[in-house]
């Protein structure tokens, strides 16, 4: 009806009459036997008809523009509906723990540009690299595959916390296949990202955890990965258990039970420093989590065997 009431202003309002507002003015003194052909100096070539014929003209292509504008708009929200539609299938579908349909789901839009959809994909690259049945050469190329979605998640959006913990976790996987020099350099910007991802989300227990990880896995580095780390730069990244215990339980404390490595990580940091008791704690919590993926039942092996090699030394 808007659209109408636009187009109304430039159509004839009865026989022979044409509103245009910025034309039909008096015309000015001395302009003599000025007619319809000259007005206030402004002279209309050709026959009155076809000046009639080119204002209709100009007014269908206003409400085609008009038209236009409001189909892009419609246009853009509904493909923010469709978003909204395939976020809410994957993250059914990733609780449910359906790795695969999840996977199949979300490479259908591989060439989004949404940051959450993006950092989803990577997500899903990344799972399915993990499975047992997946081989080493398609591993790889997930594990590459899963960085690059991560990475135009973040250009996307770089104030998304989801985006700079999945480029994190990715980059890290990367350097599985990269060699030493170059895992040890990327660490550097591994914390950084989880950091930032802490900072922009306080309440994500996920990245958190991982910063955990981080100082977990810098804490127990083998003393010839600490000798190479020494050679290649002047302060190689380093961390403590202790450290890694207050990421771990500062997890917990936001969010309980949330993931059964977290709860196995508590068990085996506990070991480290010597602490059997708090490590049976943990570790039977860990093996005793419900089983939802793979990792799961991963976790609760491990879980096990690390309590019955407490239980031994006891």
């Amino acid at each position: 009806m808007a659209l109408v009431a636009r187009l109304w202003r430039f159509l004839p309002l009865g026989r022979g009459a044409v509103l245009w507002p910025q034309l039909l003015m008096r015309a000015p003194r001395g302009c003599g036997r000025c007619g319809f052909g000259r007005l206030c100096g402004f002279e209309v070539i050709g026959h009155p008809g076809t000046f009639k014929r080119g204002l209709l003209f100009s007014a269908l292509s206003y409400l085609g523009f008009e038209a236009y504008q409001v189909l892009s708009q419609a246009a853009v929200v509904h493909a923010t509906a469709k978003v909204e539609e395939i976020l809410e299938q994957a993250d059914y579908l990733y609780e449910s723990g359906e790795t695969e349909k999840l996977y199949q789901l979300l490479t259908s839009y591989k060439e989004s540009e949404d940051a959450e959809l993006l950092w989803r994909l990577a997500r899903a690259s990344r799972d399915i690299a993990q499975l047992s049945r997946t081989s080493e050469e398609e591993k790889k190329r997930l594990v590459y595959e899963a960085l690059e979605y991560a990475k135009r998640a973040l250009e996307k959006k770089e104030s998304n916390f989801a985006a700079h913990k999945w480029y994190a976790i990715c980059l890290s996987d990367v350097g599985d296949y990269e060699g030493i020099k170059v895992k040890i350099a990327n660490a550097y910007i591994i914390k950084e990202h989880f950091e930032k991802a802490v900072e922009l989300n306080p309440k994500d227990a996920t990245s958190i955890h991982l910063m955990g990880i981080w100082c977990y896995t810098f804490a127990e580095m083998p003393w010839y990965q600490r000798r190479i780390a020494k050679m290649l730069f002047a302060t190689p990244p380093s961390s403590t258990y202790e450290e890694a215990l207050s990421y771990f339980h500062r997890a917990e404390q936001v969010d309980p039970n949330f993931y059964s490595k977290n709860l196995l990580l508590l068990g085996k940091t506990y070991l480290k420093l010597q602490n059997k008791k708090l490590a049976a704690f943990w570790l039977l919590k860990a093996r005793d989590y419900p089983a939802h993926t793979e990792e799961d039942k991963q976790i609760q092996t491990e879980a096990a065997q690390l309590l019955t090699s407490v239980s031994d030394k006891n």
